[in-house]
């Protein structure tokens, strides 16, 4: 019973993700959110450099499964030496069960040991809907001139099991690596997956 209501949560997820806003090609659309430490964030204070845009929420299994397997804080760690700057939003609304305050937030970062530059709260859903993200994982990744290179899911692998992880292939890692290198990016877009997002 629990897999099939996974199932048609990520279902739901998935039929959501053609009304992406923001797509590859086209230029990010600046934001400005608080983090979890009360720190201002604004996406243009990183122009000059890679940002991967991640949706987050802690209560979602798409999202444990990525967090711990270790897959998703070792691509923030991989990459963030790399100078690319990782920032992980969670739009849920502060009436969902699923919400967890800046508080319980910080506990979780620190126990899931995020690499991420900011957890930020988008309680309003206002830079989530701004970007059209559906889903917990839903992946964006922007070049230094500001424009999205990559939009949609984390990997090829649309289930919540962690041994997945390990035969996935990883398309924000594929995209990064392609343009890092000078290369066409491969694959540039792919249907989001995961729980949709408690707006």
């Amino acid at each position: 019973m629990k897999r099939s209501c996974l199932f048609l949560i990520f279902l739901l997820a998935a039929c959501g993700l053609a009304n992406a806003n923001v797509s590859p090609g086209q230029m990010a659309p600046d934001f400005a959110l608080t983090d979890i430490n009360g720190k201002p964030q604004k996406l243009s204070a990183y122009n000059g450099k890679y940002v991967v845009l991640e949706w987050f929420n802690s209560e979602c299994p798409f999202v444990q499964k990525h967090y711990e397997s270790g897959n998703m804080q070792s691509l923030q760690k991989k990459f963030g030496g790399q100078g690319v700057v990782w920032l992980t939003i969670n739009s849920t609304n502060p009436n969902s069960s699923n919400y967890r305050d800046p508080a319980r937030s910080r506990e979780i970062a620190k126990s899931w040991k995020l690499y991420s530059a900011a957890l930020m709260l988008d309680g309003d859903g206002k830079v989530g809907k701004m970007f059209g993200a559906t889903a917990t994982t839903h992946m964006w990744v922007i070049e230094p001139s500001g424009k999205v290179i990559y939009a949609g899911a984390i990997d090829d692998k649309a289930s919540f099991r962690q041994d997945d992880v390990k035969t996935a292939k990883n398309f924000v890692a594929f995209a990064l690596e392609d343009s890092l290198a000078g290369r066409p990016i491969g694959v540039a877009a792919a249907p989001a997956y995961g729980c949709s997002i408690k707006y």
